[in-house]
Formats: C-alpha cells, sequence, structure tokens
C-alpha cells in the first residue's frame, strides 16, 4: 500500500473511533448490545479466506482452515513496530470455570513465521478437533480476536465468521452446519453490523445461500455490502461474466452500499508477495471486461479504503446512539438488580435483609395509618380522582379510612332504621346525600331501603308494642321497657352495616399492606414474608375486631342507657314542633292603626290572641290516653335513636375500627419480630432460590460491562476534548 492511501487511513478521528469500538468489544459489551462492525460472511469455498489475508496482509496458514471454524476478529492499527497479539474471547455460554481458562490465554508474537504454532495453541484451547478421527467440534462459538500492529497498517476491524455450508460432508455432521448457521445469523441480525456479503463468480447468483440469509434480516439492503471473488474463473464473453458485471453494477440483486469485485491468488501465485499479489490484480481488471466498473470499485486496495471509510462513518453515526443504549440498558438493569434487593446467600444477610424491608415496610405503614404522605410510595397516581377503585388512593390509608367511616356514619343515618316515621323531622337524612363517583361503599347495595310509615302506621305500630309490653304502669303513661323494644326494632339493620364496614376496612388494610411488599419486597419474598409474617397478625387482628363489634352490637341490644342531654333536648324539641303545628293557623291577624302623624302600624290585641291560643291547646288535648302513651312512647323512641345513632358510630370508629385495626395495623411489620425468629426461619421467608442467584450473577456481569462501556464513552469524550 502507497504512503498516500495509507495516509488517508491513519486519521486521529478514524483512531480514535475504532479503538472506541475494539475496547467496547473487549469488555464484553458485545454481548448485550449491538456493536458497529463489519461481518465478512459467505458460502463455504466463496474465497472469504483469501480475501481475509489480501486485506490484512496476514500470512495465515495456508493448509489450515482454523479462520473458517470460529469467528475471527481482526484488529489492524499503525504502530512504530510489528506486532500481533491472539486472544480467545469465550462464549457466555461455557461455564464460569471454563471462561476464566480461555480468558486466561494470550500469545503475542513479532514474526509472523510463528503465526501457525499460535493458531494451533488457540485451537487447543477451544477444544476444535484436529483430525476427523479425533473427537471435539470441528466449530466453536468462541471467538478469536487478532490484534496486529506496524507501522504500514491501516486502520480497520473486520469479523470474519465461518463460510456457510449446505450439506454433511466426511467430517462435517449436520450439528456443525447448525452451529455454522447459528453463528452466522446471530452476527448479521445485528442492526448495527455491515455485512460483508462474499459470493464466488464460480457459483451461479441464485445458488449463494449467503445472499437469501443476509436478505432475510436486511430486505432492503441498508447495510450489506457485496463482495465478487474469483471473477477471473469466468470464460471471458461468456453470459455468466456479462451477468456477474451486472451484478457488480448495482443492476440486479440491488444494495445501497453496492458491490465490489477481488481477484483472489490463483492456485500457481500462492507463493506471490503481497505486491506481486497486487500487480497480477491490477492486470486482471486493466486487460479485462471489469473496466466497465468504476476502478474505485475493483482491486484489494481500493476495497481496503472502501471499507476503512465505510466503517468510520458507519461508527461516527452509531456511536452516539450506543452511547444511549448503554445508558438506557445500565438504568434498566439497575432498577431490576435493585428489586432483587441486596445478596441474600448467608444467614447473616437474609437477617439483615429482612430487618431492612421490615423497617421500610414499617416506616411507609406507619405513614400511611398517620397520613403522613411524603414517601415516594403514596406519590404515584397524584393526578387520578379519588376513589375506592383506585390503587393509588387506597395507598393513602387514612384518606381512605376516613372518608369509608364518613360514609358508614351517613349510610347508618340514611338506611340504618327499619321504618321512616316522619318525613317532616328537620334532620338532615331528609336531603339528598352527595357521594363521590365510584367511591360508594360496598354496603350500600346490601342495605334494604327503610319503609315510609305513615303518621297513623307508626301509631298503629307504637299501640301494638305498647298494648304488648303493658305493665303495672298508670292509664295514660308507658311501660319503659317499650321504648327499648321499639328501638330494637327500629335498629335491626345496624349490625349488618356494621360488619360488612368493618370487612371493608380489613380489606382495604390487606390490600395497603399487600401494596408495601409488591412496592419494597422482591417477587420472591413477598409471598413467603406475607404467609409467614402478615398473615396470622391479620387474622388475629380481624378476630379482636369483630369481637369488639360483637360486644357493641350486644350493648345495643340491652335497654338504653342515656346520661346525654341530647335525648331530652331532641323530645323538647319534638314536642315544640308539635305545639307549633297546633298553633298554626290560630293567631288572629295583627289590627293596623295609626299615630298622630298618620303613619300605619300595625298591633297585636294581646288578650285576644291569648284567648285563641289557649281555646286551641284545650281542643288539641288528647283524651284518650292510650293514644297520649303512644305518641310519648314514639316521641322517646325517635329521640333517644339518634342519640344511640350518634354513639353506635363513634363506638364502630373507635373501638373496632381504630382500636383494634388501624392501631394494631403498623405494628405488623416492626422490626422488633424479627429479633427473635429462628436462623431456618428467617432463610425460608427470604433465602435466594436458584433461579434469583442465577438473575443476580447474570445482571451483575451486564452491570459491570455496562459501567466498562460508559467509562469507555466518557474516556472518548475527554479525549476527544482534550484533542481538539
Amino acid at each position: 500500500m502507497d504512503a498516500s492511501t495509507l495516509g488517508e487511513l491513519q486519521t486521529a478521528e478514524q483512531r480514535q473511533i475504532l479503538d472506541t469500538i475494539t475496547q467496547l468489544r473487549k469488555c464484553g459489551l458485545d454481548t448485550i448490545l449491538s456493536l458497529p462492525q463489519l461481518v465478512v460472511c459467505g458460502d463455504q469455498s466463496a474465497g472469504k479466506s483469501s480475501l481475509l489475508e489480501a486485506l490484512t496482509e496476514i500470512p495465515f496458514p495456508r493448509n489450515d482452515n482454523l479462520c473458517t471454524r470460529f469467528a475471527t476478529e481482526i484488529n489492524l492499527r499503525c504502530e512504530p513496530t510489528e506486532k500481533l497479539t491472539i486472544k480467545v474471547i469465550p462464549n457466555s455460554s461455557r461455564s464460569a470455570e471454563e471462561q476464566k481458562t480461555i480468558n486466561a490465554f494470550s500469545k503475542s508474537i513479532s514474526d509472523f513465521d510463528e503465526l501457525p504454532e499460535l493458531m494451533d495453541a488457540a485451537k487447543e484451547v477451544m477444544g476444535i478437533a484436529e483430525l476427523e478421527s479425533t473427537p471435539g467440534p470441528a466449530f466453536s462459538r468462541d471467538t478469536l480476536r487478532i490484534d496486529v500492529e506496524g507501522p504500514m497498517r491501516p486502520q480497520l476491524t473486520l469479523v470474519d465468521i465461518p463460510g456457510l455450508i449446505q450439506s454433511t460432508t466426511k467430517g462435517v455432521t449436520e450439528a456443525d452446519i447448525d452451529i455454522v448457521a447459528a453463528i452466522t445469523d446471530h452476527y448479521i441480525q445485528q442492526s448495527r453490523t455491515i455485512c460483508l456479503a462474499v459470493i464466488s463468480a464460480q457459483n451461479d447468483v441464485a445458488n449463494q445461500g449467503i445472499l437469501r440469509r443476509v436478505r432475510k434480516f436486511d430486505p432492503e439492503g441498508k447495510r450489506t455490502l457485496g463482495i465478487i471473488t474469483k471473477p477471473d474463473k469466468l470464460s471471458a464473453g461468456s453470459k455468466s461474466e456479462a451477468n456477474f458485471l451486472e451484478l457488480a453494477k448495482n443492476e440486479n440483486v440491488v444494495l445501497k452500499l453496492g458491490w465490489h469485485v477481488v481477484k483472489n491468488r490463483a492456485f500457481q501465485e500462492s507463493d506471490f508477495t503481497a505486491d506481486q499479489r497486487a500487480h497480477s490484480e491490477k492486470t486482471f481488471f486493466r486487460d479485462s471486461i471489469w473496466t466497465a466498473l468504476h476502478q474505485d470499485y475493483v482491486g484489494i486496495d481500493n476495497l481496503r479504503i472502501r471499507l476503512s471509510q465505510l466503517l468510520l462513518e458507519h461508527g461516527k453515526a452509531e456511536l452516539p446512539r450506543l452511547s444511549q443504549d448503554v445508558e438506557g440498558s445500565l438504568q434498566r438493569d439497575r432498577h431490576e438488580i435493585a428489586l432483587l434487593g441486596n445478596s441474600r446467600a448467608t444467614v447473616l444477610e437474609c437477617r439483615t435483609y429482612l430487618a431492612q424491608l421490615s423497617m421500610a415496610c414499617h416506616e411507609i405503614c406507619k405513614a400511611g395509618v398517620q397520613g403522613m404522605y411524603e414517601h415516594d410510595f403514596f406519590r404515584s397516581g397524584r393526578d387520578e380522582l379519588f376513589s375506592l377503585k383506585s390503587e393509588a388512593s387506597i395507598r393513602r390509608l387514612r384518606a381512605v379510612v376516613q372518608f369509608m367511616n364518613s360514609e358508614f356514619a351517613r349510610e347508618l343515618r340514611t338506611k340504618g332504621h327499619k321504618y321512616i316515621i316522619d318525613l317532616t323531622d328537620g334532620d338532615q337524612s331528609s336531603k339528598e346525600d352527595k357521594n363521590l363517583e365510584g367511591s360508594k361503599p360496598v354496603s350500600s347495595s346490601l342495605s334494604k331501603k327503610p319503609s315510609v310509615l305513615s303518621e297513623k302506621s307508626a301509631m298503629t305500630w307504637t299501640r301494638n308494642q305498647v298494648l304488648k309490653s303493658r305493665g303495672r304502669e298508670l292509664a295514660g303513661s308507658f311501660n319503659p321497657n317499650v321504648v327499648a323494644e321499639l328501638f330494637w326494632e327500629q335498629s335491626e339493620s345496624w349490625e349488618k352495616l356494621a360488619k360488612v364496614h368493618v370487612e371493608n376496612i380489613l380489606q382495604l388494610c390487606e390490600n395497603f399492606l399487600r401494596d408495601i411488599l409488591v412496592d419494597q419486597a422482591t417477587s420472591d419474598v413477598k409471598d413467603r414474608f406475607w404467609r409467614f409474617l402478615v398473615v396470622d397478625d391479620l387474622r388475629e387482628q380481624c378476630a379482636c375486631a369483630f369481637r369488639e363489634l360483637d360486644q357493641l352490637v350486644q350493648d345495643n341490644k340491652d335497654y338504653p342507657i342515656n346520661y346525654n342531654h341530647y335525648f331530652t333536648d331532641n323530645l323538647q324539641k319534638r314536642r315544640q314542633q308539635k305545639l307549633r303545628a297546633q298553633l298554626q293557623g290560630v293567631l288572629p291577624e295583627p289590627i293596623a292603626l295609626s299615630d298622630f302623624n298618620g303613619d300605619i302600624y300595625q298591633r297585636y290585641d294581646v288578650e285576644n290572641a291569648l284567648e285563641k291560643v289557649v281555646s286551641a291547646c284545650s281542643q288539641k288535648i288528647t283524651a284518650d290516653m292510650e293514644e297520649f302513651s303512644c305518641e310519648e312512647a314514639l316521641d322517646c323512641l325517635l329521640s333517644i335513636y339518634k342519640v344511640q345513632e350518634k354513639t353506635f358510630v363513634a363506638n364502630v370508629t373507635t373501638q373496632v375500627i381504630e382500636r383494634h385495626i388501624m392501631r394494631k395495623l403498623k405494628e405488623i411489620f416492626s422490626p422488633l419480630n424479627i429479633i427473635n425468629l429462628p436462623d431456618s426461619k428467617i432463610e425460608s421467608i427470604v433465602s435466594e432460590p436458584s433461579s434469583t442467584k442465577r438473575q443476580r450473577v447474570f445482571l451483575q456481569d451486564r452491570i459491570k460491562k455496562l459501567e466498562e462501556g460508559q467509562q469507555i464513552f466518557r474516556s472518548a469524550i475527554g479525549s476527544s476534548t482534550t484533542g481538539s
């Protein structure tokens, strides 16, 4: 290669880009993300080995098929002294011990005469069978990396892969064919791979398997460069020669990157030096039909330049996107490994992890119970409307409990009584109750609407109970137990409403605790944590809550005891309402009078008004003592019902919900519960299954490679800034 051409291929920018790609591949990033690369692919006997030797000017052993047995990465760099280094990159499917052994292999030489010996050593490390009779695979998924340095080397990186095999032969099995096909697909399907599809002019284009395979992954030919070898084997003036010329002009199989034609060494040219080979190739293209092609598209020297420029432009375009992919993958893998939590391989690690998990869950639970929503756990779905069906709303436990308690109070006020007796009562229950859409409690659908009793029907109902409860009381009065029996019947649905409310609160708390575990614990731990440390405590809380509710219900079934003046206030208000109704329309109209100035004013005749009021009251006096006692009993019922209703709501929300559910809820996750647990139980709760351990190792390896790749990009950016 002449000095001017070599200079074009040794720019600092090209060196930096190719070195960055090489370093990314060395750190193993190519096992995670697709890297910009040129991959030489083709059918077996398409002339790939001769092409590769001409491109790299590396004198590979002539009678050795090693370079076609596995993927070979060749890095050419311009350095003052000649040096060749061989390493083997183990396939990720190998065991850790095998990878360690293979990674330890590294050999360097300064004399290319020693290359056959190095190739044999690399083959031995990979376990490639030397002879057909030797046991072992004929092909390997490992990668041979050859770093070549020298003063006349261009900046170029190529990946050569084994040639596609069409059928089994002696020493080549179906398994070998499948391995080669898998290796080929692995490389050419990557989005950042530029495929150098090598085809032989000795074989019809339609029979070239590599073209079909490349088309499968690159149907539009955007990242494929076709290379035609052995054009000298075509008969001059033949139709085949014309067809391949048409192909080289990009008029048959159209590729965005076009085609290139090179002449491989003929058998009689096996001992030619690189210069002699180049001269023979130039002579052929000068004196043949191929002069119809632009000179840049023929010859090995022009191909070397073309590939170097192609790799440079491809690297410049892809590296910024690759850097973004590294950052995105690193962020996702870190998040995924964070979900696994800390390692839990030993008892100490298990106990530490469980204590930390319990503390984190305890703090969130405590905040939810107290209504302190600063933690990130409570910040999801902040733009959603409040609803009992919303997961974001349910996480704000105290807010939902307050809402459900208010709904329970409203439910008891509007549907807790068996009969609606006085529709004209000034209580708020007659007003329309407004509810948030989607927030109606379950109990609403289970409650039966109260029956409406007219005043006459209510008196009949009360009279029946008064007659059944007659004792030694004086006529016109009633047995005090009548009010209790009327109250029991009127409030018979309280127990059902209260139980449904408590069940809803318990279900809400269970969902809240599950959400905490889902947010804080790993998928393999949350179910075991729930089963061993949460379920029993929840069941105990449930039992205690219902025992307390049963006691409240039983107290409610006893005779009402009241020391609240609200009862007498209600009773007096009802009597005042009756009196107001009696006096309605009785008072006379005021008399219009005029003063000395002629101004008109109104004045009541007090004596006349008083007389009419007294007369009206006398006429309204109930002479029937039984009716009087029924009216009094009904008034007492309506008054005591309101008092007991408010007391019952307060007792359920305070003594059941708060005492036995909310107050004890935060203690379920208390780290103190972990202290005395035996080691065996600790391990059974949080020890990692083998699948999790493998996933952790897998993610740690990925993160290590991605972090190294991230650092390589940062160093490249830093050196670029310094250089500019």
